[in-house]
């Protein structure tokens, strides 16, 4: 129960930022009754949201095709879109390229002081959207948790995420993220996109491209083979939607992947005969 305060007090307004803290905290209260988080998308990464938040708060949960049993399992509610809009934090984990869509969605049932946080992969599409189509009297938070499910293994503890201020809440989210163990990241959307697309998205094409080689290990392997092939398992079985987002969203995306040819190209020309 204490956990479940203390969670309250970092995402309902009894954080306050300071001129020397963002990790300011005034008493929580006693009851989380009325406190709910909504999720949108209740596929791999909503599930897992799902898992590790119900510890501290009552979770609703929305998808077109919900896994009603997997919801049953862990003790979330499976509700209509506009239900989870009227909650007092909306997060949304749905592809890059659906959020606008939802934002249009959600906003007439949004009451006022909410919190809405995206977690998608690529950050300057969601921030754009979320300025253009949610209303002022609405807290927003872009932020992309450095990690995926495969990732998490005993915990959240060490894991990243980016936190991308758009409009109030930063101090708050970015508290209850390092409150679960997580190193928080403060970033811009443009920063982060920036950046991303060399480590995310380079990652994602060379695993892409060595999967589609089917490389398969042999008794005689070293050991920078087995972590290259390590890397490549760690991001083969995403979603053809991150895929996109990270490869294609990605402003930035582009200019990597042409370095990335250019590069390869001019290796092979030193590297062949009289090169």
């Amino acid at each position: 129960m204490f956990n479940r305060c203390l969670a309250s007090g970092f995402l309902v307004g009894h954080l306050w930022p300071s001129d020397n803290r963002e990790d300011v905290m005034a008493p929580a209260p006693d009851r989380l009754t009325d406190f709910v988080v909504g999720i949108v998308g209740f596929g791999a990464f909503g599930q897992l949201m799902a898992d590790h938040l119900t510890k501290y708060f009552r979770i609703l949960v929305y998808d077109v095709a919900a896994d009603a049993n997997r919801a049953a399992e862990l003790g979330v509610e499976v509700v209509p879109l506009e239900r989870i809009a009227d909650c007092s934090v909306v997060v949304l984990s749905v592809p890059v390229n659906s959020m606008r869509g939802v934002f249009i969605q959600i906003t007439p049932y949004l009451r006022p002081g909410a919190v809405v946080v995206d977690v998608g992969s690529v950050k300057l599409e969601p921030a754009a959207a979320m300025e253009e189509h949610l209303p002022d009297h609405i807290e927003v938070v872009a932020t992309h948790p450095l990690f995926g499910p495969r990732s998490v293994g005993d915990g959240l503890r060490g894991l990243k995420i980016a936190v991308c201020p758009i409009r109030g809440a930063r101090f708050r989210v970015a508290a209850f993220c390092r409150m679960l163990g997580l190193k928080v990241v403060m970033t811009t959307p443009e920063e982060h996109d920036r950046d991303l697309a060399n480590v995310q998205g380079l990652t994602h094409l060379v695993a892409n491209v060595l999967a589609n080689m089917d490389l398969r290990p042999t008794r005689m392997t070293t050991r920078s083979f087995d972590l290259m092939i390590a890397a490549v398992e760690a991001v083969r079985h995403d979603a053809p939607e991150i895929i996109h987002a990270i490869l294609r969203t990605n402003p930035y995306a582009g200019d990597m992947i042409a370095r990335f040819k250019a590069a390869t190209l001019a290796f092979e020309d030193r590297s062949s005969p009289g090169g």
